[in-house]
């Protein structure tokens, strides 16, 4: 599906799909959760659900930001988050 304009954008944030993977000690620890169709859209957490929660805001800034900029936004291609 081809990227919308930012006027576009017909569905909800939270279908946009989740990956989440879990961290190495070396990194840190705690997981990294990352929005595919969303380049650079990403955030960590301690939890699953943390670093879910916080990407989910993410993807909020991320829109607002693409729409200041007058940049298309990707729509989602999957609705369903997953770990």
């Amino acid at each position: 599906m081809a990227p919308r304009p930012h006027g576009g954008l017909t569905k909800p944030m939270n279908e946009y799909r989740i990956t989440v993977e879990t961290l190495t000690p070396e990194d840190g620890g705690g997981y990294l959760a990352w929005v595919p169709d969303l380049p650079g859209c990403m955030s960590d957490g301690e939890t699953t659900e943390e670093a879910m929660r916080n990407c989910r805001e993410a993807i909020g800034e991320w829109i607002g930001h693409a729409i200041r900029q007058g940049k298309q936004i990707p729509a989602p291609t999957s609705g369903k988050a997953y770990a």
